[in-house]
């Protein structure tokens, strides 16, 4: 019975760091994209962003520089630090 709740902890903070990876990912591959100047046209370009977009809801405006590329960095970096952050946490204290 041990050994059962041992490997569904572990399998349950795996599933959390995994998906707090792609979460986090997504962010900063739209970050690149965005502060390389990607071609907004193209569909796996404007997929990234817009999840990206999606995702740092929360954190729109926190910053607010008068270069767009910064306000993207501060802002979304922001949030992928701390969906990062969080996800970490949550990880380590799922049961």
């Amino acid at each position: 019975m041990t050994v059962t709740s041992r490997y569904r902890r572990v399998g349950a903070a795996g599933l959390i760091n995994a998906i707090t990876a792609i979460v986090v990912t997504i962010i900063v591959v739209a970050i690149v994209m965005y502060l390389v100047g990607a071609n907004h046209g193209n569909m796996l370009v404007g997929w990234f962003e817009d999840a990206g977009r999606w995702l740092t809801t929360p954190f729109h405006n926190l910053f607010t520089p008068h270069n767009v590329k910064q306000n993207i960095l501060f802002n979304w970096g922001l949030a992928a630090l701390v969906y990062a952050f969080l996800g970490g946490v949550i990880a380590r204290v799922v049961p």
